[in-house]
């Protein structure tokens, strides 16, 4: 892949990469191979197409991914083993780098689409009252709605979202409408991500163990921007066999 150049005019919006490496459901993921790339890689490749970042950054509690960064010359940073999210992962490192915007882009995520992530830092550079925003994709209600690792987002009028779940919401009686699946990606403003950060976590996040819920019970809707390109992230190792038949059949196949 020829390299990208990163964008020296846009110093204030860094994408930084949350990689764990102690994965319940699928140990050493970021190292994962998919089509003779990690899967860090792939999600750093994608951050790179993008063309919007002055900096990406893969925030690691694990020196092999460290390695595994620096050897396709990408830059990662160590985290301390007290971050308990990748919210905390990314705001640790953060801290270290000037940037009025900063994104996380969740490290599970080797298809993310480059167009959507420029769509989503412009539309919160047009949005200067909206303290975070996300993505998330049109798809068919029956094919996710009883999948709890695709996550559901109910948006409002305004663009905002009103609530995000495992279950199936909004419910579809019909069952042929669609619904929106949320994407693991969050840009936030500096201040509040460092705020949101230092927040005490919520009965909703805690029991949906979905991080975005805190910011709804403090009062904060996030911006969402909607895109129709094929996404999959990759939790467990039958999402990792995917993945891999999805490269194999190429951008068409998806």
């Amino acid at each position: 892949m020829k390299t990208p150049q990163l964008k020296s005019n846009l110093g204030n919006c860094v994408c930084i990469i949350p990689s764990r490496h102690g994965s319940t459901r699928l140990p050493a993921k970021p190292l994962a191979d998919i089509g003779g790339k990690p899967l860090v890689r792939h999600v750093w490749e994608r951050a790179m197409e993008a063309g919007v970042f002055s900096r990406i950054i893969v925030a690691t509690d694990h020196p092999s991914i460290v390695r595994a960064v620096r050897s396709f010359g990408g830059e990662a940073a160590m985290t301390p083993a007290s971050c308990r999210s990748g919210t905390d992962r990314v705001a640790s490192v953060a801290r270290r780098v000037p940037a009025a915007l900063v994104m996380n882009l969740q490290g599970d995520e080797p298809f993310m689409s480059p167009r959507a992530l420029a769509a989503l830092v412009g539309a919160m550079r047009k949005n200067r009252a909206c303290p975070m925003g996300t993505v998330a994709r049109r798809v068919p209600w029956s094919s996710i709605a009883r999948n709890p690792n695709a996550v559901k987002v109910a948006v409002g009028r305004d663009g905002r979202a009103m609530y995000f779940s495992r279950s199936p919401i909004p419910f579809d009686w019909e069952g042929g409408g669609k619904v929106l699946q949320h994407l693991g990606v969050y840009l936030y403003r500096r201040d509040f991500l460092f705020r949101f950060a230092r927040l005490p976590r919520t009965p909703s996040e805690k029991r949906e163990r979905l991080e975005q819920l805190r910011a709804l019970e403090y009062g904060i809707r996030p911006l969402v921007v909607t895109v129709t390109t094929p996404a999959l992230s990759v939790d467990t190792p039958a999402d990792l066999a995917r993945a891999r038949a999805w490269l194999r059949r190429g951008p068409k196949g998806r």
